[in-house]
This record gives C-alpha cells, structure tokens and sequence, in this order.
C-alpha cells in the first residue's frame, strides 16, 4: 500500500514493463514429432523432416499437408515463444537384439545371395508392409518379394517363373475367404501340376490396412464401409482424413505404415500367413 506522502504509489516503470505477454522466448532444439507453431503464417503442425545443413523444419498439418520453414525464432511450442535450434546430437543407440518381425537381429552380416524361390505379394501396400516387417529376415534368407498387380494375374505369372524343386512359389492375397473369386483362383492353381511347389495363402481383410491393430493409430476398430463404395475412399472419409484423390490415399497409407513399429502392430490373421510362406519357400 502507498505511503500517503506517495500519491502516485510504486513505480510503474520499475518492472520489465517490454517483456512479451506470452514470455521471453528460449532456446529449443527440435526434434521430430514435435508439434510447432509457425507465429506468421499460424502454420501449425507435427515435425516430419529436419535438414541440419539448411537449417530448416517441415511441418506436416492434420490435413497431411506440409511446408518448410528456417529455423530459428518466430515459432510456438505448448503456447510459449520458442527459437528453434538443430537437434542436441546423441550418441548411437545400441543396435537392436530383435527384427521387426520378432526374430533374433543378426548385425553385420551379409544379404545371402538370392535363392530361385519367391514371395509373390498381391498389392503394393501388401508388399511395403511384409518388407518393413520381415525385410531383414528375408534378406538374410535370401528370400526375394515380387509385387503382383492382382490374383487375376497369379497363373500367367507361375507360368513364366515356371515353378519346381527347388523354385518354390509362395503367395499372399487379399481376402481370400470361402467362395470368393481370389479362392476358386487359389483352388485351381494348387490342383494343377505346378501346385505341389506353390503355396497359396491369405488374411481375412478386405485390404491389408486393416491387418494393422487400430488402437495403434488411435481409434477403436476399423470402419464399415458399404460395398458399392470403394473401401480405402470410405475408411478415410468415415475416419476424417482426406480422399479426395489418389494422392489422399497415399497420404493415408503412409500415416498407418508409419504406425507400425513391428509384428506386435499387426492382427496374428496376417503374422501366421507370412510366417508359413517364408517357412515353406525357404524349406530345403
């Protein structure tokens, strides 16, 4: 209280009367994922991307959509006025004891030369998530994967690979369940006189994108889609992602892709499956 002597009271000017109501800003080193505030453009999104030598950031927004910026001041983190600065450099992690798949890592060691012997994989998403899983097993069996446009495809594809001893032939489809075309397709391969070197097998799911456990993406369960609409366009509209166009689509792959860390990420329908092809294509 002033003194009454003091008809003006305290000092008005005796605080930090220019600080920034928000606060100073400090010194922050980026790091991926976290999410940033670009104060001019109002540019919110998640780190995705950080180029040390050009000194800049990209930020991805919800909508998938990304922009680069420098680094440096003029940016919000939680609210607070931050000066990005490059990542603190740490010291290597140990190498891990486990593939992504589960099986023991082994460092070092050269890819063994390809055998005759190969995965042929239904989809191109298919394909991305078997090699991001078990890449490291197969190239330590030597085991290559052949991306095939569709199971309609399948018999003129065996027909060229020709196979046989020692030219085993396993394959992954989609939604190969009781009375549907990709089972009569399987079913008349295997009674051929190729089938005793080919295996044929696949997961319940209309699309391998839903082999991936959905709480690991944060929701619940995967969505219903009608059948006369296309069921990636459906999922990500039911979803709220963008799907407008084939490039939405790709967006959208990516985000799950980028969610699974491992075989703990995906339904055992699909672990099972993939598991017997490299058992039986790798089988002296």
């Amino acid at each position: 209280m002033p003194s009454p002597t003091d008809r003006y009271g305290s000092d008005v000017l005796s605080g930090d009367w220019r600080a920034p109501v928000r606060g100073r800003a400090t010194e922050t080193p980026v790091q991926m994922g976290m999410v940033v505030e670009e104060v001019t453009t109002e540019w919110c999104g998640e780190v995705v991307g950080i180029d040390r030598d050009l000194r800049t950031v990209t930020l991805e927004d919800r909508r998938y959509k990304r922009r680069t910026f420098p680094m440096g001041p003029g940016y919000l983190v939680e609210g607070k006025p931050v000066i990005l600065t490059p990542p603190v450099q740490v010291a290597a992690p140990k190498k891990a004891t486990r593939t992504a798949s589960g099986s023991v890592a082994v460092h070092d060691a050269k890819a063994r030369v390809a055998r005759q012997s190969r995965i042929f994989v239904e989809g191109r998403h298919d394909a991305e998530l078997v090699e991001k899983v078990w890449g490291d097993d197969l190239r330590i069996e030597g085991v290559v994967v052949e991306f095939l446009g569709g199971v309609d495809d399948l018999a003129d594809h065996l027909k060229e690979f020709r196979p046989g001893p020692g030219r085993r032939v396993g394959v992954l489809v989609d939604h190969l369940v009781p009375g549907s075309k990709e089972s009569r397709i399987a079913q008349a391969i295997m009674r051929s006189e190729v089938g005793k070197h080919v295996l044929i097998v696949g997961h319940p799911f209309i699309d391998v994108w839903q082999a991936v456990k959905p709480e690991r993406l944060g929701f619940e369960k995967w969505p219903s889609v009608p059948r006369h609409i296309d069921w990636k366009k459906g999922t990500c509209q039911q979803l709220g992602w963008p799907h407008r166009d084939q490039a939405d689509i790709a967006r959208a792959w990516k985000h799950i892709l980028g969610g699974v860390r491992g075989f703990q990420d995906l339904d055992p329908a699909l672990l099972g499956r993939v598991e017997e092809l490299i058992d039986f294509v790798t089988a002296e």
